[in-house]
């Protein structure tokens, strides 16, 4: 429950509220010390207490002021009573200073007395259980058009003139228990009785919700001191005397009859367990849309009849409570007191033990707890904790409890954990009116290394809640101020926080502060891959909102100064690069490409670190820059009238000078016939592979499909045991016949010499005589044709139908 909606008028119909509120304390020396606000709820007997809401004024701390009006015991008594009431509520506060414990009412300010008034001041209060059970007892009834039956007919009847009952406080008018609440509110009760019995050692004796607080953070508080009973502290389980309920003593004077033990009106004797019984008549009520179990009216005798039935009402309310609590309920409300439980025993009982319920106990005792103690539960225990807790607690118990940690720089790291788990949950509204005043008291507040961190990594999600104009006034300020910090791990989450938030930073702080900022911290820390890889992130956010000349001058040098061969620093590189690319925006020039972008990366194809997917996006990313530089390249030579590919230029010039076109005289054999020989499985197979392969294939080598040079490595490859004189295709043996006596060279009468090429073997010589040079006349053989042999190609060469290979 916010606590501005705390802030509303209350009015009872028992106290009327004729005057205005400052009147009603004036004259009452605790005016001096708080400044008093308009009256929320009524508590204590008779409900005579009247809570004004309050601040203090030396430190503006918010509390509540109770304010007894001496006249209202003269209404409702006679004047010689008026001085018992004022000294029994005087010593109820003074007992409740004695006891302090966390589950006990805890005063601000002791007592003050004036002529007309009694005051003091406590912890703010949201209302009484009495106020809240009023409230559903009255829906109830107009629900049903009937009057309340719990009691009896009698009861009700005796109950209507009195109408006592307090109307809900305006401000809580559809306030609803939730299950936890309930839970926990029966717990911190029980632990209260615990207290009060085993260490106070004292009986209460007006346990009911006239007597049970709830502070604006959702607490139950015990209150109602007025009537306890000391216990010998070497026999807590004896009985003790104490006064029955009487018509004869004023009501406002005894404790309340609907919630007293029956031993005590039987037997003018209390213990420990009759406290108890008071307590399970409390969850009684509670489930019974806030009406008792016993309606006496303040009449003994409707007392008796009713408890004659008690068991009953018991058994028939059995169904409305929770299945771990019926047990130990119906024991409590036993009229037999050795049936019902202790308060040490109930706190450990089923419906007692939940994860949520032992985090907000923690909370509510962890101003007790050490430093770590406290950072431990608010960074682990709370956190684990808040999504089994509903919602509507988180700001009721759990945020108030955070806020007041904020100034304490020993454990505001670990209070920013939960913190942000409510700035993300928290709707707009929410935050802006719950959170965002307290959100600015964290970013001018000196902070932890740690707590810096954790603001700065979360920073998109408080930007998301805030509103425009505090982003530019609160926000950003501290964000470019962390850039300066003089710790890495502050820099770090400063470079990830711009990268989170960028949409939110104006172009011109981009450029101006931004960049300038992220780049100083790249050269400070350039060897951590943590921040290289913080920074590469960032610029690849930011880039698209920069000009493209300070792309080139500083985000370009900057990626050229990485080192680092992390396979995740290397992939954003190849991003960023690759982004550069694709986007025509930025005009990367293929000469950038050539000269700065492709020596960065070319390296990482051989890093061992890169995955199989990393390398081929690697590969891919590369082969486009080299398409690109290919296609400009061939387009830039073609304009200069050089259309062909780099191994082709100089062809012409080889044939040019080639054998094949020297002008020599003709080299004649006569009778010869030439057949085109078939090719082996090898030069078939070479001749296959002396294609390219693409671009990283035969371009990538150096050498174009056409080279004539291309086939020895072909062939090599393929003939991994060849000789190298073996790749060239063998030269043939050339046997000639006898011709005519004209025959130049010609030997009558001898046989077929031969002439070896140097490839052949050395069981292959044979001696020749033949002479095979050119001839120096100009006469033809008998076909009459001149041979120019091609060295490129296979023939066979038949003489005088012999036929012989020729190269």
């Amino acid at each position: 429950m916010p606590a501005g909606t705390m802030f509303a008028k209350f009015k009872s119909t028992n106290v009327a509220a004729s005057t205005a509120t400052q009147a009603v304390a004036d004259g009452n020396p605790i005016t001096q010390y708080f400044e008093i606000g308009k009256p929320v709820a009524c508590a204590g007997p008779e409900l005579v207490w009247r809570i004004h809401d309050a601040y203090r004024k030396s430190d503006n701390k918010e509390c509540s002021v109770f304010i007894f009006e001496k006249k209202i015991a003269e209404k409702l008594h006679k004047p010689r009573r008026k001085e018992t009431i004022t000294e029994l509520l005087k010593s109820s506060v003074k007992t409740l200073e004695r006891f302090r414990h966390p589950r006990i009412l805890q005063i601000y300010h002791t007592v003050e007395e004036s002529a007309d008034t009694l005051a003091f001041a406590s912890e703010p209060i949201f209302a009484s259980l009495s106020n809240v059970l009023a409230f559903h007892e009255s829906k109830t009834y107009e629900a049903t058009n009937v009057a309340p039956a719990a009691g009896g007919a009698a009861a009700s009847q005796a109950q209507a003139p009195a109408n006592t009952l307090p109307q809900r406080p305006a401000h809580a008018k559809e306030y609803n228990f939730l299950d936890m609440e309930l839970k926990y509110g029966f717990l911190q009760l029980t632990e209260a009785l615990a207290y009060l019995h085993y260490s106070g050692h004292v009986i209460h004796r007006n346990v009911c919700p006239s007597s049970i607080l709830i502070t604006k953070r959702g607490i139950w508080k015990l209150a109602g001191m007025e009537y306890v009973e000391r216990m010998n502290e070497n026999d807590l389980n004896s009985s003790i005397p104490c006064p029955p309920w009487s018509n004869r003593v004023s009501k406002m004077a005894q404790p309340n009859l609907d919630f007293m033990a029956p031993e005590t009106q039987s037997t003018s004797k209390c213990s420990l367990l009759s406290d108890m019984f008071s307590l399970g008549m409390v969850i009684c009520a509670v489930f019974n849309n806030g009406r008792p179990l016993i309606q006496a009216g303040n009449s003994t005798s409707h007392y008796a009849k009713q408890m004659e039935t008690l068991d009953d009402l018991v058994h028939k309310l059995m169904p409305r409570l929770p299945i771990a609590l019926q047990e130990a309920t119906s024991r409590m409300a036993s009229r037999d007191a050795t049936a019902r439980p202790t308060a040490q025993l109930l706190q450990l009982i089923k419906y007692f033990i939940d994860t949520p319920i032992n985090a907000l106990k923690f909370l509510d005792v962890v101003n007790m707890k050490d430093t770590q103690q406290k950072s431990q539960f608010y960074k682990t225990t709370l956190i684990e904790a808040m999504p089994m807790i509903p919602r509507k607690l988180w700001w009721q118990n759990i945020w108030p409890m955070l806020k007041s940690e904020i100034n304490n720089n020993e454990v505001l790291a670990a209070v920013l954990q939960p913190v942000m788990l409510f700035v993300q949950e928290a709707t707009l509204t929410e935050y802006d009116t719950l959170m965002s005043a307290t959100m600015k008291v964290i970013y001018n507040t000196p902070k932890s290394i740690q707590a810096s961190v954790t603001i700065l990594e979360n920073l998109h999600l408080i930007i998301e809640k805030t509103k425009p104009e505090d982003v530019t006034t609160d926000i950003m300020p501290m964000l470019f101020y962390s850039f300066d910090g003089s710790t890495i791990q502050v820099q770090s989450a400063a470079v990830v926080a711009v990268a989170n938030v960028f949409d939110s930073i104006d172009e011109l702080s981009i450029r101006r502060m931004v960049l300038p900022k992220v780049k100083q911290v790249f050269e400070k820390n350039i060897t951590d891959p943590k921040i290289v890889q913080n920074v590469l992130m960032c610029i690849e956010r930011v880039m698209d909102r920069m000009e493209r000349a300070q792309v080139m001058d500083e985000v370009l040098p900057l990626l050229a100064n990485i080192r680092i061969p992390d396979p995740d620093i290397i992939m954003r590189t190849v991003r960023i690069y690759h982004k550069l690319f694709v986007d025509k925006t930025y005009g990367l020039t293929v000469e950038t490409m050539a000269t700065n972008v492709l020596p960065l990366l070319i390296p990482h194809t051989v890093n061992p670190s890169l995955n199989f997917e990393q390398y081929c996006y690697l590969l891919e990313v590369l082969q486009q820059m080299l398409e690109a530089i290919d296609r400009q390249q061939r387009n830039k030579l073609k304009l200069d009238n050089l259309s062909m590919a780099s191994p082709e230029r100089h062809r012409t010039l080889r044939h040019q000078f080639s054998t094949d076109n020297m002008n020599a005289p003709p080299f004649n054999i006569p009778n010869l016939r030439i057949d085109q020989r078939k090719t082996s499985s090898a030069e078939d197979m070479a001749r296959k592979n002396s294609g390219g392969s693409g671009m990283l294939g035969g371009w990538w080598f150096g050498c174009s499909p056409s080279s004539p040079d291309s086939n020895f490595l072909r062939v090599g490859n393929v003939f991994p045991n060849r000789r190298l004189s073996d790749n060239t295709l063998m030269t043939p043996k050339i046997r000639i016949a006898p011709s005519c006596a004209s025959s130049p060279g010609g030997t009558p009468g001898s046989g077929l010499p031969t002439r070896r090429h140097s490839s052949i073997g050395p069981q292959e010589r044979r001696g020749s005589t033949i002479n095979l040079s050119p001839p120096t006349y100009g006469a033809r053989g008998s076909s009459g044709s001149s041979l120019s042999v091609p060295s490129t190609s296979v023939y066979v060469v038949s003489l005088k139908n012999k036929a012989i290979p020729v190269m």
